[in-house]
């Protein structure tokens, strides 16, 4: 039959009272306790010197943090050889007829303990819990089998969840590995079926290339070096039938400027604002084009930007421009920004080429160093190819 009772922790707890000065602890030349984290681990270091006294630990005592108990700051020492902590610590001999010691320290950790702390001790859980407050603390405990019987179903309980995390993270990555797959088969052609009565992409490219001439010719736009045609050993894998290969440059702009009233509000996005996961617009602040219009990366509505930087473009850092105040704006100088200079070009087709894995696997092997990044403003502007 289970049975509970009230009891104080110092009727199961035997603190091992060993103290020595800073002079004398010197000179013992033991290792030192650093820190017990939340998890439960003790992290020592060999024996440094102290100004202030310290405490005893031998193996088989519960440490415990004044501090930081009900964090999780609590653990039994399970070294050979005696070490010395700081009095922010107390370490405590157990009765193991009375106390299943694994279970105590999940109880330490738990609100049932907090609300201990609470109700007995002046401040609560803000006041050191030295030992001369630890242990007249008043607490429920069950029987010795009892204790044991709980702490094996939390040892199974912690089992399981350990496993389901297992199991989250190898599915996370399953769907990762199929995103990533999804977007490089759009970027191939293999998502919709091919229509041979549709015009081919040679005539749209003709269109494209068109509507730029006259966008250089009427001012709006500078004329770019002439780039050389695509050879074939440039060319990453095959397409369908009727999609053509094509430079970036040819069909849009690179890192292009805007020209604007000072006064007006624009939007100013940062990198940490812009999402590495797929079709998440950015978020940006309200900013006077004054206070922006020089030193950053400029940008309209609709233009897409993709990280030049490592990790953010390993980590698929992209964007389309939407919904921007009064239609631009300018941000981290870490973006590069496409401007198509056509009706014929969808801005999310571009994003989605930013963000398949054939493209970041290829600029990840050009971004080391600062020759890297000029390598990659290089690979942007000459040598990125894209499908209509």
């Amino acid at each position: 039959m289970k049975h509970w009772e009230t009891v104080k922790i110092g009727s199961f707890l035997k603190e091992r009272t060993e103290r020595y000065k800073p002079e004398e602890a010197n000179k013992l030349g033991y290792k030192r306790l650093d820190k017990i984290d939340f998890s439960g681990n003790i992290h020592i270091s060999d024996g440094k010197e102290t100004r202030t006294d310290m405490i005893l630990v031998k193996n088989g005592d519960l440490v415990i943090s004044g501090i930081n108990v009900e964090k999780g700051a609590v653990a039994v020492y399970k070294g050979e050889d005696d070490i010395l902590a700081t009095i922010h610590y107390s370490s405590y001999e157990f009765d193991q007829s009375k106390i299943n010691i694994d279970y105590f320290k999940w109880f330490l950790k738990s609100k049932a303990f907090q609300n201990v702390i609470k109700t007995q001790v002046r401040g609560g859980i803000k006041t050191e819990l030295k030992p001369q407050k630890f242990l007249p603390l008043q607490i429920e405990l069950p029987d010795i089998e009892t204790q044991q019987e709980i702490e094996n179903k939390i040892h199974n309980f912690i089992q399981q969840f350990d496993r389901i995390e297992t199991i989250n993270a190898s599915n996370y990555d399953l769907v990762n590995q199929l995103r990533q797959s999804i977007l490089q088969e759009a970027v191939q052609g293999k998502l919709v079926p091919q229509d041979p009565n549709d015009e081919p992409a040679s005539e749209l490219i003709k269109k494209i290339k068109a509507e730029k001439e006259k966008l250089i010719k009427e001012g709006k736009i500078r004329k770019e070096e002439a780039l050389p045609p695509i050879k074939e050993n440039e060319i990453p894998y095959e397409l369908p039938k009727g999609w053509e290969w094509v430079r970036l440059t040819n069909i849009g702009e690179i890192n292009p400027r805007n020209y604007a009233e000072d006064d007006i509000d624009t939007s100013f996005i940062p990198m940490p604002l812009i999402s590495d996961k797929y079709s998440v617009l950015p978020k940006y602040e309200i900013r006077k084009w004054s206070e922006i219009k020089k030193g950053f990366t400029h940008f309209q509505e609709g233009d897409v930007a993709v990280a030049k930087i490592t990790p953010c473009f390993e980590n698929s850092k992209a964007c389309v421009m939407r919904n921007l105040i009064n239609g631009i704006g300018a941000g981290t100088t870490e973006l590069h920004v496409f401007r198509g200079t056509s009706t014929f070009i969808l801005p999310e087709y571009v994003y989605i080429y930013f963000k398949s894995p054939k493209f970041i696997e290829d600029g990840k092997r050009k971004m080391t160093g600062t020759a890297g990044q000029q390598s990659w403003i290089k690979n942007i502007k000459t040598n990125a190819y894209f499908k209509k």
